[in-house]
C-alpha cells in the first residue's frame, strides 16, 4: 500500500510512519519545514515540507498523493491557556489546522484513493469529555473532526473507501508534556505532581504511548477492519469508555 501521513515527524504520526514501513508500504509523510526526519532510511519515503494549514502547502501534498491507498490526518495543534483569554484569531488557528486540514485533505486525497482505501483521523478523548477547560478549543476542533469522519464515510462508502477516527487518551507525545506543563504552571504544582493526578483519571494508572496508537492506526489502514467505516475508536486506558 501507498500511504499519506500527515504530522510525521512526532508523536502519533512519527510512530505510526515506523509502524507502516515495518510492514512495508510504501510512504508519503508530511511536516513542517523546521522537522527532523533523521530517523528515517528514505527508502519507500517520500518528504513533504510544509504547513498543512497553508493551502499552497496542502496543493502540493494533494498532487502528490492523488490515487494512495491511505491517508493518516495526524498533524494537529494545540494551546493551553484560561478559556476565557482565546480570541477569535486563536480559534481560527486552532480549527485551520486540526479541521481545515483534515477535511480539504480526506476531501480530495479520498475522491482519488481506490475501493478498499481507509483514511484514518486522529482525533481526542477531548473530543468526548471535558475534564480542563484550559484546552477548550482544541477540543471543539477534534469533536468537528468526529463529525467530517461520519460525513466523509457515509459518502465515500459506495466507492469502498473507509473513514474513521481515533480518540486518544493520556498519550507519551510532546503535545501532552506542552499540556502538563502549562498545568503545573497554572496550578503552581511540579510537573510530577500533575502527570499524577492525570494519571489517577486513567483506570489502566498509566499514560499509553504512541506506538499503541500506531498499531490501532495500522489496523484500521488494513483489510482487517474491512467492514468498519465512520468509527471514532477511543484508545484512553478505559478513561473514556463510550
Amino acid at each position: 500500500m501507498k500511504i499519506t501521513v500527515t504530522g510525521a515527524a512526532s508523536g502519533i504520526g512519527k510512530a505510526t510512519v515506523l509502524k507502516l514501513l515495518e510492514s512495508g508500504h510504501e510512504l508519503i509523510v508530511i511536516d513542517l519545514p523546521d522537522s527532523n526526519f533523521d530517523f528515517l532510511s528514505k527508502a519507500n519515503v517520500q518528504i513533504i515540507l510544509g504547513d498543512v494549514s497553508d493551502q499552497s502547502d496542502r496543493n502540493v501534498i494533494i498532487a502528490a498523493s492523488t490515487g494512495v491507498d491511505g491517508l493518516v490526518n495526524a498533524a494537529g495543534r494545540i494551546e493551553t491557556r484560561n478559556l476565557l483569554d482565546y480570541s477569535i484569531a486563536d480559534i481560527r488557528e486552532l480549527f485551520s489546522v486540526n479541521f481545515e486540514s483534515v477535511w480539504d485533505l480526506t476531501a480530495k486525497i479520498g475522491a482519488t484513493m481506490p475501493t478498499g482505501g481507509a483514511i484514518v483521523n486522529i482525533s481526542s478523548a477531548g473530543a468526548k469529555v471535558v475534564t480542563n477547560s484550559n484546552v477548550g478549543p482544541y477540543a471543539a476542533t477534534k469533536a468537528a473532526v468526529l463529525s467530517l469522519t461520519r460525513t466523509f464515510a457515509f459518502e465515500f462508502a459506495k466507492r469502498g473507501v473507509r473513514v474513521n477516527a481515533i480518540c486518544p487518551g493520556l498519550i507519551e507525545t510532546p503535545m501532552q508534556t506542552k499540556v502538563s506543563e502549562q498545568l503545573a504552571k497554572d496550578q503552581n504544582l511540579p510537573i510530577k505532581d500533575v502527570i499524577q493526578k492525570r494519571i489517577e483519571m486513567i483506570p489502566l494508572n498509566r499514560f499509553g504511548n504512541a506506538s499503541e496508537c500506531a498499531d490501532l492506526i495500522s489496523f484500521l489502514l488494513s483489510s482487517e477492519s474491512s467492514y468498519m467505516t465512520g468509527q471514532a475508536i477511543n484508545i484512553s486506558g478505559g478513561w473514556i469508555t463510550s
